[in-house]
C-alpha cells in the first residue's frame, strides 16, 4: 500500500480536477415557486437521453481511472490505488464541489456488484472484470428478485444447470435497475433443489448481451419505467465466472445484500427538509401546533439517520464489514419517507391527487406513489425488522422458516400446488 498521506492525495486529486472540470456554481437558495417544480423519488428517464449521459459518465470514469482516482481502495495489483477509505472520502469531497457528470450508473455496480466479485471470484474472473467496472468500460446489474421471490429470496426457482464447463441458465427476474444498459450481471441460481432452499444455490458473472438473455422494461405506477425484468432462456456461463463454492450462494447473495444496504443513502428527497418547512410556510400552516411537531419529528429522524450512517461509514473505514447498522439504517431511511408522505398529505390534501396547476403540490404525486417501492428495496421493511430483531435485539428466529425439507418440496412459487 502506498504510504501517501491524506494531504498529500487530496492535493494530487485537486490538481486533477482543477485541470478537467469546473467548480460548481453556488446553488442558489430554495424559493418555493422557482426552479423545477419537482418531487419524484424516481426521475422518468428518457432512454435515449440517458444514453448520451451514460457515455458522459463513462468517459469520465475512464479518464478518472487513468489518473489513478476512480479505484483508491482497489488492490494494486488490479489496478487499484492500495489507499484507504480516508483517501477516498479526501476524493469524493473534493469531487463534489466539482461539475462533472452523473456517476449514478456505477452506483449498483461499484456499490454491491463489484465488492461481491472481489470476495468471491475466482483471481481469473475479478482480474479480467473489476478493472473495466472501475474504468467505466462495463457496467453491472444485480438480478436477484424473481416473480415468486422477493423478501424470501432464498425461495428463488431460476435454475442453472451444469454442462461440462458451462452452466445453462433459465428463469426469469425482477425489479433490475440498470438492467438495459448493464454488461453484466450478478445473477443468483437454483443448482440443486434436493437441498433446503437456503443451500443449493450458487452465483455467476453473466454476460447480459449473451444469447439467451432478455431485458425488458417494467412499467411501474408512477407512470416511468425505472425497472426491468430479465429472462434467461438457456443462456450460458463459463464455468469460470461462478461465484464462490457450488451451492454456497447464499453466502454471496448475503455480501451483496449487505454492500446493498450500505450503498443507499439517507434524506427524505424531494429536496429536503427545506422544501418541507417551505410547504408549511407558503399554506400558511407554520403555527400550526401539530404540523411543526411533524415537522420537527422528521428533523430530528433525519439527523439520527444521518449519524447512523456515518457511524457505519466509519466501520467500513476501519476496514469492518457492513453489519446490521446497514439494515436499521436502510429502514430508519423507509420510515422517514413514510412520515414525509403522511406531512405532505395533512398539508396539501386534495392537491396532492388533484392537478391544480399550482406549484410544489400535485409533484408530490410522484414522491408518494414512489415511496412503497423504497420499502422493499435492498430488504423489505419487514424482513429488516426481522434481522434487527434476531442479529441486534437476540429474538428467536421467525417461526415457520423449513431450513430442512429439499425446495423442491416447498409450496412456494411455481411449485405451489395448483400452479
Amino acid at each position: 500500500m502506498s504510504d501517501i498521506t491524506v494531504d498529500e492525495f487530496a492535493a494530487q486529486a485537486k490538481a486533477f480536477l482543477d485541470a478537467n472540470a469546473s467548480l460548481k456554481t453556488e446553488a442558489k437558495a430554495f424559493v418555493w415557486g422557482e426552479g423545477p417544480d419537482d418531487a419524484a423519488l424516481f426521475e422518468e428517464v428518457d432512454r435515449e437521453k440517458e444514453k448520451v449521459e451514460l457515455g458522459r459518465a463513462k468517459a469520465w470514469r475512464a479518464q478518472r481511472y487513468d489518473a489513478g482516482f476512480a479505484w483508491i481502495t482497489g488492490p494494486e495489483k488490479l489496478g487499484g490505488r492500495g489507499l484507504t477509505r480516508l483517501h477516498e472520502r479526501a476524493y469524493n469531497e473534493l469531487e463534489a464541489r466539482y461539475d462533472v457528470p452523473d456517476q449514478g450508473f456505477f452506483g449498483i455496480g461499484l456499490g454491491m456488484v463489484a465488492p461481491t466479485i472481489q470476495d468471491h471470484a475466482t483471481p481469473e474472473a475479478a482480474a479480467e472484470v473489476l478493472p473495466k467496472m472501475y474504468r467505466g468500460d462495463i457496467v453491472g446489474c444485480q438480478l436477484f428478485s424473481e416473480p415468486g421471490a422477493g423478501s424470501d429470496l432464498a425461495s428463488l426457482q431460476t435454475r442453472a444447470e451444469r454442462d461440462g464447463d458451462e452452466w445453462i441458465i433459465t428463469g426469469q427476474k425482477v425489479w433490475t435497475s440498470g438492467a438495459h444498459y448493464s454488461d453484466i450481471g450478478e445473477v443468483i441460481c437454483r443448482t440443486d433443489p434436493t437441498m433446503p432452499k437456503h443451500r443449493g444455490l450458487t452465483g455467476f458473472v453473466v454476460d447480459m448481451h449473451a444469447p439467451g438473455v432478455e431485458v425488458r422494461p417494467l412499467r411501474q405506477m408512477t407512470g416511468g419505467a425505472n425497472f426491468n425484468e430479465v429472462f434467461f432462456n438457456e443462456a450460458r456461463v463459463p464455468d469460470t465466472h461462478r461465484l464462490g463454492d457450488v451451492n454456497d450462494g447464499w453466502r454471496v447473495a448475503l455480501t451483496t445484500l449487505m454492500n446493498e444496504r450500505a450503498s443507499i443513502g439517507g434524506g427524505v428527497g424531494g429536496g429536503g427538509f427545506t422544501r418541507l418547512r417551505e410547504m408549511v410556510s407558503h399554506f400558511g400552516l407554520s403555527d400550526d401546533p401539530m404540523i411543526r411537531q411533524d415537522l420537527a419529528d422528521l428533523y430530528i429522524r433525519g439527523r439520527i439517520l444521518d449519524y447512523t450512517n456515518k457511524r457505519a461509514m466509519a466501520k467500513l473505514a476501519a476496514g469492518q464489514l457492513p453489519g446490521p447498522e446497514m439494515s436499521g439504517g436502510k429502514l430508519f431511511l423507509t420510515e422517514n419517507m413514510r412520515r414525509t408522505c403522511d406531512l405532505v398529505a395533512k398539508v396539501l390534501g386534495p392537491r396532492l391527487v388533484a392537478d391544480t396547476g399550482e406549484w410544489g403540490t400535485y409533484s408530490w404525486a410522484g414522491y408518494v406513489l414512489g415511496m412503497p417501492a423504497m420499502a422493499i428495496a435492498g430488504g423489505s421493511d419487514q424482513v429488516l425488522r426481522n434481522i434487527m430483531g434476531e442479529r441486534v435485539l437476540g429474538l428467536p428466529k421467525e417461526p415457520g422458516i423449513d431450513t430442512v425439507s429439499p425446495f423442491k418440496d416447498l409450496p412456494v412459487g411455481t411449485q405451489r400446488q395448483g400452479s
